[in-house]
């Protein structure tokens, strides 16, 4: 009997591994489970990829448990222990009003992944409903959006955040406001690009026969099938958001003191880079590990996701 209840597991996983694996799906979810097994597969044979991820993963987990790893109050200052170096008691140093950084480097993560969050969620639904609406109806409307993509796209992504953020004034909501007005032109010519293509098929013009009207075209059939493309340019484009957002910090146009933001501490830190390195340094590796990993991770989905490169 017991025999039989320990074999029980291994019968079922290898029937499941068998279900994976059948050269023939038989069912549409089979179809769709065994495309995003194929997909994974190919992914996790990317070393940069899967680094990338991990990385990503680590700093969203850091950001959900802050409050049970960071030792120390973020905002509670100690005079006696200013400027001081890393050690076992404070793991990357305190800053010039004696604050923790190693906790308050923890508690950033969560306000960079919350402008990087909700600047994805802002930027990419107006991409993509505006480029996909401009390469489907084409003609005039076409090229009023593509021109007033263009008026954005003349101007660098940090320069346009910049202007956009001295008109809305310093903040973390209006930060967020002026990069995502100036992430979502890139997002709306890639899936113009994607539209002209899906247009012109078959099963669009099936569509059109049957009656569909414009509008279901466009948001039925031919937006989810830009969908992974522009998710693609979304991860891609997050180390450039993380970049942006810590450069409006830094200016002091982005997250204001005392909040944890990685470029006001990083802005912080360059009076004292010279005799205190670790106030700029640590936010700083902060940044740019977090800028790479995105970036990795892009890298990765856009080889499993692109048809492409498949």
């Amino acid at each position: 009997m017991s025999n039989h209840s320990a074999s029980e597991p291994l019968r079922k996983q290898s029937a499941f591994r068998a279900w994976l694996t059948a050269p023939v799906a038989a069912t549409a979810l089979q179809s769709r489970v065994q495309q995003s097994y194929r997909s994974w597969l190919k992914f996790r044979m990317n070393t940069s990829a899967m680094f990338g991820m991990m990385i990503v993963f680590a700093l969203v987990l850091i950001a959900i448990f802050a409050p049970y790893i960071a030792p120390y109050d973020i905002y509670s200052s100690d005079l006696a222990n200013r400027l001081q170096p890393p050690s076992f008691q404070h793991y990357f140093g305190t800053d010039e009003i004696g604050r923790d950084i190693y906790s308050r480097l923890i508690y950033g993560s969560r306000i960079t992944l919350y402008i990087v969050t909700l600047t994805a969620i802002i930027a990419g639904p107006i991409g993509l409903v505006v480029g996909t609406t401009a390469g489907y109806m084409g003609g005039w409307v076409d090229t009023a959006l593509m021109r007033i993509v263009d008026i954005f796209l003349a101007f660098p992504s940090l320069v346009l955040a910049l202007a956009f953020a001295a008109a809305l004034g310093p903040g973390l909501e209006n930060a967020v406001i002026a990069i995502s007005l100036a992430s979502w032109p890139p997002i709306a010519r890639l899936a113009r690009a994607e539209t002209l293509t899906i247009r012109s098929s078959d099963y669009v013009a099936a569509i059109k026969l049957q009656g569909a009207s414009t509008m279901r075209i466009i948001l039925r059939h031919v937006v989810p099938m830009c969908i992974p493309s522009v998710v693609i340019r979304i991860t891609l484009n997050m180390a450039s958001i993380i970049l942006t957002a810590a450069g409006l910090g830094f200016l002091g146009l982005g997250a204001q003191p005392p909040s944890p933001e990685w470029g006001a501490m990083l802005s912080s830190g360059r009076e004292f880079m010279m005799t205190s390195w670790w106030l700029a340094a640590v936010p700083g590796c902060a940044i740019l590990l977090s800028s790479l990993a995105f970036n990795l991770f892009g890298d990765g989905l856009r080889d499993v996701l692109d048809p492409r490169n498949g």
